[in-house]
């Protein structure tokens, strides 16, 4: 039964609310505690929330996305099952005097921003805000953002490939524009996400990103070799 539990929970065909203890105790023809061990396993294996008065729902999945690393969140989504989609709100030459700075460039030099709006599975998830030196980027321009990544187009149009980088989170509470645009309730914190990334040192994008809590998880990983290397003592005169 468990096993066919959670393949028709992985398959949709509950969609957000699992039926309750007396009608899958029916559908299985076993008994009531069965049904309720079994509900019990997934919701310890995060599948399924139970709630008492509320009945048992379909836990949203979560995209993980990795920490101390260059990641696309294109791919990340598409190799994660989801299907992928933006919504381009914004793709224009403009200028900022903040967004130059912070990319080395002079005071009110031409820059291309490009704003998303990025689903998955028809559902928002992020809303991205990237700027980049318009000497560098122009030719996305010309780019229907609809359902590719920014750092394949910048690499294949502009030959400029991201490098380096630094990424930095922090929670916050989203205005109510950007609430409806994620569809997240009154008083629920999102997480924003700066991001610069660099090409051969030179500062290549901007990005502030407002990522919706309850469907991202970022991880880190390491291992005991990876700490072994970093302190190891250094010897030598030099």
């Amino acid at each position: 039964m468990l096993a066919d539990l959670r393949r028709r929970i992985a398959s949709g065909e509950f969609g957000q609310r699992v039926p309750g203890d007396e009608e899958l105790t029916a559908q299985y023809g076993v008994s009531r505690h069965t049904v309720r061990e079994a509900v019990r396993r997934l919701q310890i294996e995060g599948v399924v929330e139970r709630g008492r008065g509320r009945g048992t729902f379909v836990k949203d999945t979560m995209i993980e996305q990795p920490l101390g690393a260059i990641y696309s969140l294109f791919r990340s989504v598409e190799e994660q099952g989801f299907a992928q989609r933006s919504i381009v709100r914004r793709l224009e030459e403009s200028s900022d005097a903040e967004a130059a700075g912070v990319l080395g460039c002079p005071p009110g030099a031409p820059l291309i921003y490009l704003e998303r709006l990025r689903l998955a599975d028809g559902v928002p998830i992020v809303l991205d805000c990237s700027w980049l030196p318009a000497a560098l980027a122009r030719p996305l321009l010309a780019v229907d953002f609809t359902h590719t990544a920014l750092y394949h187009e910048l690499h294949v149009r502009c030959g400029v490939q991201p490098d380096a980088g630094w990424e930095r989170i922090r929670p916050v509470l989203p205005s109510p524009v950007q609430r409806g645009l994620l569809r997240l309730p009154p008083r629920t914190p999102a997480l924003a996400v700066e991001r610069l990334a660099t090409w051969q040192t030179t500062p290549v994008e901007w990005r502030h990103s407002l990522v919706r809590g309850d469907r991202f998880s970022y991880v880190a990983r390491w291992s005991t070799q990876d700490q072994a290397a970093r302190f190891e003592p250094v010897t030598g005169t030099g």
